[in-house]
């Protein structure tokens, strides 16, 4: 373990290594060492829900598949309000509103920044966005409104992204962060594991965030959707799970490496193995189309694993 960053093909030999409780006890001293015992937690609100225009295989919200979802144009400001308060009362870090689509247009984003406006004012909650591929423009207003970080998913490897969407491409999604930064907002960015990629092909993202230098990454485990194009996905072993995050770990060994969608499907016991083996942060309360776990319990199983 060094300060030299680890090349793909180290990172390879590590997910093959048969020791996986080595592995990730090795990626947990990571995280001691260069992030300390503090977990970072973050909620989200879906602000905008479904009839998305694009093809992402993996998304419910999109307007191909037929998943059943909530739609609704956007959430009500007393809505957000009281979600970002409810958040801050049980003591979460972070407040970010999601939505659904490609972008977000700037007469949107002018409600949504008043709404960020109002939250800076009556919480303590550093504030994120997810609101697409949006441009420079409506970038700032973000930044001008109190957002300190922007969220825009990878989702997978360049050699496997095209399989999965054809809508945009991973450049889009990397000119998008790129914006985010030059306006002087820190980068979210991860992906979905599970989607028949490869560990080659998650190696392949871990150092395509490394090199954007991403501060929170999301590990997403896909929850097939029915109506969805990978409904039928096949489920990730534990052992698949630990050892993709502890891989992760020795790439992105400051990033916040955050639990996300897809961990109500992970037992208990599997969530405090993946806490020690370099996961310290998590998205905590509902999530986007499905229901998350309770902040309190969460709270409770992170001080388990060691974190306060």
């Amino acid at each position: 373990m060094t300060d030299n960053p680890i090349s793909y093909a180290e990172a390879v030999e590590l997910a093959k290594n048969p020791d996986k409780d080595w592995l990730c006890s090795a990626a947990n001293e990571i995280r001691e060492k260069y992030c300390g015992n503090e977990l970072d937690t973050c909620s989200i609100i879906n602000a905008r829900s479904g009839l998305c225009s694009e093809d992402c295989k993996w998304c419910a919200q999109s307007a191909r598949h037929k998943t059943g979802i909530e739609t609704y144009p956007m959430k009500s400001q007393d809505e957000v309000l009281t979600c970002a308060m409810q958040n801050a009362a049980k003591g979460v870090k972070r407040f970010s509103l999601v939505t659904s689509g490609r972008k977000v247009n700037k007469k949107e984003m002018e409600k949504f920044c008043e709404m960020y406006k109002i939250i800076s004012e009556r919480t303590n909650l550093k504030l994120c966005a997810s609101m697409g591929l949006i441009g420079k423009e409506e970038m700032q207003m973000l930044k001008e409104a109190g957002v300190s970080r922007y969220q825009c998913n990878l989702e997978t490897s360049p050699s496997f992204f095209k399989t999965l969407c054809t809508t945009h491409t991973i450049e889009d999604k990397k000119q998008t962060l790129l914006r985010a930064k030059e306006c002087g907002m820190e980068l979210c960015s991860g992906g979905i594991i599970g989607m028949g990629e490869t560990m080659e092909q998650r190696i392949e993202l871990a150092l395509e965030l490394r090199d954007l230098k991403v501060k929170s990454v999301p590990v997403n485990i896909l929850n097939p959707i029915k109506g969805s194009a990978l409904e039928n996905a096949k489920p990730l072993s534990d052992e698949e799970i630990l050892t993709t995050i502890a891989t992760f770990r020795f790439v992105l060994p400051n990033a916040v490496i955050r639990f996300a969608g897809g961990r109500i499907n992970m037992s208990e016991s599997l969530q405090v193995r993946a806490l020690r083996a370099g996961v310290n942060g998590a998205i905590v309360g509902d999530l986007l189309t499905t229901i998350g776990t309770g902040i309190d319990k969460d709270f409770e199983m992170f001080k388990t694993a060691g974190y306060f």
